[in-house]
């Protein structure tokens, strides 16, 4: 038996997870704010922010006896140096909208979002690294001139628990999230970097997902880390067949494939994984900020909304809700808005509102799944993560919608469990004990707690009739849009 950690860096604060390498049973856990602004709207920081609330974080012995450590950190920041490795300004964090027209000219430049799916696997948006130095060569030269390299907080982060080496590292995953690196290449699209900045820059080596980034020196193992999303599939245990659906006020679907995906409409962002394989993602402009809507018109919370949504049935009594309040991005709908069909007298109740509300919702998250299903991803199985995904209504419905059993896990870090598991496998396979090809198996004890619903024949034909329901008000409104899809 040994002990490792993983500490996951996120917008607000660090958790710190200590870990049974065998198991992945939780020994003892920290948190810690970042010591500045915590109102969500903060979009740069000092990185020693990230040390100071590390240090609070894991007081009090918190790591005594740990043989390696993990590193999560938030994708997207942008941690400029100059050649001297000192930081040119603050870190620019991945709420950071600034870069938005950045964004646009970039995708210009490279002849649309086709040509960035073939050169990266994603087409730039405002968050991405690519993005930020694009518009730091537009909105501040002397820092664009100045910056001779570039990292992401978790490289930050790992280059100063190893002491600032002189050699800089990061991970595939969270490379694969910047907007110049290729899933399906393995290899930095340099060129992409001096378009947005003008000039080339140092980047970090990428290692693979078993590989150590060094040791501290008190002799501590730091394995290769990686950004927040691809830590959480590690600690979810996510393999081959595996979707996660994400409900924040946008959606997010991701799904475990073995190869990278090229999709020149830029609907799917081709991402790698912390294990050797790829992460696809597709994104939907609106999830739980449909429900909240949808709550607020009725005069009531979530839960009330869910309690009143199980009093309809399935169908919601011919209502359909096309859940586009903030446009779509699956398809490509932007200036589109919502629609409420199939108003009749009888239909008229809060309880069928209430339902349509939440049909609409995951019937435009399944029309996600089906972007990747479409593609040749294998979706067997469909992870639930955000706290609406523990409403009774969400979990009633979701099975028979998205076609496959459902997991709702119990609420926990899962970016610092998968940077603890990390730790662990790059420890074991400096010891000898594991394959540098599979990491650690530690889902009975992460995954303990888990609800799973398995939907019957009839919960599938009940979800299949709801989605024809949908389909039927979706095509005839925005006819030739769901084409690709």
């Amino acid at each position: 038996m040994g002990i490792v950690a993983g500490l996951d860096s996120s917008t607000a604060g660090t958790t710190v997870v200590v870990c049974d390498t065998d198991t992945g049973a939780v020994l003892r856990q920290g948190y810690a704010p970042h010591p500045t602004e915590s109102d969500g709207k903060q979009t740069e920081i000092d990185p020693e922010a990230w040390l100071l609330s590390l240090g609070e974080a894991a007081k009090d012995g918190l790591l005594e006896g740990v043989q390696a450590i993990g590193v999560s950190g938030q994708q997207h920041g942008l941690v400029a140096l100059d050649a001297g490795g000192v930081l040119v300004r603050p870190v620019l964090l991945r709420n950071d909208r600034r870069a938005q027209i950045a964004a646009a000219d970039l995708t210009e430049a490279l002849g649309g979002p086709g040509g960035w799916a073939e050169a990266t696997g994603s087409v730039p948006e405002a968050a991405y690294p690519i993005s930020k130095l694009r518009w730091l060569a537009q909105h501040e030269p002397a820092s664009a001139q100045r910056t001779a390299e570039v990292l992401l907080p978790h490289d930050w982060l790992v280059w100063q628990l190893l002491g600032r080496p002189a050699r800089r590292t990061t991970d595939r995953g969270d490379a694969s999230s910047t907007g110049y690196w290729s899933a399906a290449t393995g290899g930095y699209r340099t060129d992409l970097v001096e378009l947005a900045l003008g000039h080339r820059v140092r980047l970090p080596e990428v290692l693979g997902p078993a590989e150590a980034a060094g040791h501290t020196p008190e002799g501590l193992l730091i394995s290769a880390g990686t950004g927040d999303n691809m830590a959480a599939a590690l600690g979810l245990g996510l393999a081959p067949g595996d979707a996660v659906v994400a409900l924040g006020a946008s959606g997010t679907v991701f799904a475990v494939h073995h190869e990278a995906l090229i999709d020149p409409s830029g609907l799917i962002t081709s991402l790698a994984d912390a294990t050797g394989h790829h992460l696809p993602v597709v994104q939907t402009r609106n999830a739980v900020r449909v429900l909240r809507g949808a709550a607020e018109l009725l005069g009531t919370d979530l839960s009330g909304l869910s309690e009143l949504a199980l009093r309809s049935t399935p169908g919601s009594y011919g209502l359909v809700l096309l859940p586009y309040l903030e446009g779509e991005r699956t398809p490509q709908l932007p200036h589109t808005a919502g629609l409420l069909a199939g108003l009749r007298r009888e239909s008229m109740k809060p309880e069928h509102l209430a339902r349509a509300a939440f049909e609409g919702t995951l019937c435009g998250l399944a029309d996600a799944l089906d972007v990747l299903r479409g593609r040749g991803v294998a979706v067997r199985r469909v992870f639930l993560l955000g706290p609406a995904g523990e409403l009774p209504a969400v979990q009633a419905m979701a099975p028979g919608l998205f076609g496959v059993p459902v997991v709702v896990p119990p609420p926990a870090d899962y970016a610092a469990l998968g940077a603890a598991r990390q730790a662990a496998w790059a420890l074991g396979v400096q010891q000898g004990s594991l394959s540098p090809q599979e990491p650690p198996h530690w889902e009975s004890a992460v995954l303990s707690g888990s609800r799973l619903a398995e939907p019957g024949a009839d919960d599938l034909a009940v979800g299949s009739s709801v989605r024809q329901q949908y389909r039927a008000v979706r095509d005839q409104t925005h006819p030739g849009a769901f084409a690709a899809l």
